[in-house]
């Protein structure tokens, strides 16, 4: 496995693992460097339909109390 084919793989994990929004933070916090956006989006939004993004607000809602 290339450093690149390793680097998409934990992405993926990352990206199934935390769902979209830790996904975003990870990245936010995590300064990836050489992150090619456009190509990391698609991995990890193309499957993403306002039911997933509903249904993870209401998951963060019922865990923070918001």
């Amino acid at each position: 496995m290339t450093d690149e084919q390793f680097e998409q793989h934990t992405r993926a994990i990352l990206a199934r693992e935390l769902g979209p929004l830790g996904m975003a933070r990870y990245l936010r916090t995590h300064g990836v460097a050489s992150v090619d956006y456009t190509r990391d989006r698609h991995m990890w939004l193309d499957k993403l339909t306002i039911e997933n993004i509903l249904e993870e607000a209401r998951k963060l809602e019922q865990n923070h109390g918001v």
